[in-house]
């Protein structure tokens, strides 16, 4: 009798060490998630080739690579992110502005051009995630120098 007791005993000491284990120790084997940082998040973008037609012909591509920063706590909560919305917008300000022709060169207020960009951004994402666009690099290549 005395060894059925202690083996009676022993299966209840050991499982309310297991529920004691589970219920008291859950917070400290819980993993522990990290709150997102505040503050702007730095996104390249994918290079953006844009055709530019001049006299119903194409003369070349602008070859551009942007950079934009970004609320964080606004980019982890947006359902999409930005990034499509921005290349779409900037090759749409930059194919459709007729002040750009590489045949005639001449200074081009890009300051203005970028400002466009994140402000129409911001209107179709509904608010003001994104805070800066940036130039990484732009280049022209003409027609002739492209390789078939």
């Amino acid at each position: 009798m005395r060894v059925l007791v202690t083996g009676l005993w022993i299966c209840a000491v050991t499982i309310l060490s297991c529920y004691g284990a589970v219920t008291w120790g859950g917070g400290f084997f819980a993993k522990k998630t990290e709150p997102y940082l505040e503050g702007l998040q730095y996104q390249k973008l994918a290079p953006i080739n844009i055709p530019m037609i001049a006299d119903g012909k194409v003369q070349g591509y602008v070859v551009t690579v942007l950079v934009f920063t970004a609320d964080a706590k606004l980019m982890h909560t947006l359902p999409v992110p930005p990034n499509a919305f921005v290349i779409d917008e900037a090759f749409r300000q930059i194919y459709s502005d007729p002040a750009i022709d590489f045949r005639k060169l001449a200074k081009y207020d890009i300051n203005k051009r970028l400002a466009e960009i994140r402000a129409r951004v911001n209107a179709r994402l509904g608010s003001d995630v994104v805070k800066d666009v940036l130039v990484d690099e732009m280049n022209f290549v003409a027609k002739r120098e492209l390789r078939s």
